[in-house]
């Protein structure tokens, strides 16, 4: 708690390597372009007529819109829309989406203490330090599969609560009983997999760990006081929820690996378990090109915990076989195909589906945490193509560049926001150094009424 709470304190004024601070931007932008994009999927819509209905006063901004609420409440909302699909990005080894709560709670904390663009990097990158260090040392991957709570809402909770006290300047005291007030209100169990409509589940992994990280920070910041000790005192946060814990995780390298460049961007707007076979296909074009009407059969291999997530789903952009017939017709999966629920009963989406065979290979398990994939396809000339995807386009292993980051978020904001002030708006996350208080970002964050 003393490392902890020393570290957590001193992160307000601690300047970030300069390849963390290119990371953060990375992560920052990609995020609020999810939110941007995530405004007009159910969730989104369903977050912002929370707002109109029930939270309309106050002075943060709500993403995509022309409304703002109180703090708690715009961090509910704007997280919701982060995570209104699978756009967003991952932390493999925590089992967590840290951004779309993350962010979300430093913009809304931001704006209520009007921190500088500096200020914001170093929130969000605090945010991705703890959330996913708390569930690290819980027990990881291996935690969330042997368990039935929700390692995303757990990680968000300490991420957000993080990112926000980071705003809010709290001090190493304080800190302490933010992260109190943090276990309070860690929730959440998987029961969200049964979410037909990924409201409930954009609820559990951001909007509902956003609105709790920045919960806790106003109470402490208003003079409210708790245990000093909540992770290693009596009763303590992982003798109730991990007996097995190592809480000593929650310190390790920290300050030297920063969480947020072990984070996962997703080159495409689909959920984890389909990069993998997405990278593969694009591959296998690269090398031998053939159209749709070539293929005989597809083959992907995925460790059987992960292919469950992902076979045969209701919602678009977590369906393996869908995406997979939508790559093999458009030669890619843009935001627009991966959420184009009536393509799903597409005669010509339907036929090449049918090629698509997904197999629970045993041995892909072994290599857990880390995703590997195997992409075969067959082709009616008899030609045989495998590709292994080792190692994800987006993951720390084999990163994003800029440009490729960019290019992801024109085509999430472009349509919401349109082209000059999606423009704008990435350009400024790049020079954010520059901007002297985040509330001067809601102009391009939000739509005129």
């Amino acid at each position: 708690m003393n490392a902890l709470s020393a570290y957590m304190g001193a992160a307000p004024t601690r300047a970030l390597p300069e390849d963390v601070t290119e990371h953060a931007k990375h992560h920052l932008l990609d995020t609020i372009a999810a939110m941007i994009s995530g405004s007009e999927l159910p969730p989104g819509q369903a977050a912002q007529r929370y707002i109109r209905e029930h939270a309309g006063n106050g002075g943060v901004a709500i993403v995509a819109s022309a409304v703002t609420a109180a703090p708690i409440d715009a961090a509910l909302a704007n997280g919701v829309m982060a995570h209104a699909d699978e756009t967003d990005d991952s932390h493999n080894e925590s089992r967590s989406h840290p951004g779309c709560a993350v962010v979300p709670a430093a913009l809304a904390s931001g704006e209520i203490h009007g921190i500088d663009g500096t200020g914001l990097l170093r929130a969000v990158a605090l945010g991705y330090d703890i959330g996913p260090r708390v569930v690290m040392a819980m027990g990881g991957a291996a935690f969330s599969y042997e368990s039935s709570l929700a390692t995303h809402s757990i990680a968000g909770t300490f991420g957000a609560a993080a990112a926000a006290a980071c705003a809010a300047s709290l001090d190493a005291r304080q800190v302490r009983w933010l992260l109190d007030y943090a276990a309070q209100q860690s929730s959440g169990i998987i029961a969200w997999r049964r979410d037909t409509d990924h409201i409930e589940k954009a609820f559990v992994f951001a909007g509902m760990p956003a609105r709790n990280g920045v919960t806790a920070a106003l109470l402490v910041k208003s003079g409210w006081n708790g245990v000093d000790d909540i992770f290693s005192g009596p009763d303590n946060f992982f003798q109730a929820y991990a007996p097995k814990a190592q809480p000593d995780r929650l310190i390790e390298k920290l300050g030297e690996r920063y969480e947020i460049t072990q984070t996962d961007i997703k080159k495409w707007a689909v959920g984890s378990p389909i990069q993998g076979p997405l990278d593969g296909i694009e591959a296998l074009r690269a090398n031998k090109p053939f159209d749709a009407g070539q293929v005989k059969r597809v083959t992907v291999r995925l460790a059987p915990s992960v292919a469950t997530v992902v076979d045969n789903r209701d919602i678009p952009d977590i369906c393996l076989q869908h995406l997979v017939a939508v790559m093999l017709l458009d030669k890619t999966v843009s935001f627009h195909a991966a959420h184009d629920k009536p393509r799903m009963q597409d005669p010509a989406v339907l036929s090449e589906r049918a090629k698509v065979n997904l197999v629970r290979d045993e041995e892909l398990a072994k290599l857990l945490p880390v995703r590997e994939t195997v992409v075969e396809i067959d082709l009616a000339d008899g030609a045989h193509l495998s590709e292994r995807v080792s190692a994800v386009r987006g993951t720390p292993r084999n990163p994003m560049t800029r440009n490729e980051v960019i290019e992801k978020a024109r085509d999430l904001t472009v349509p919401v926001l349109g082209p000059d002030q999606s423009t704008r708006l990435i350009e400024t996350i790049f020079a954010i150094e520059g901007v002297t208080d985040v509330r001067n970002l809601r102009r391009l964050l939000q739509r005129a009424g």
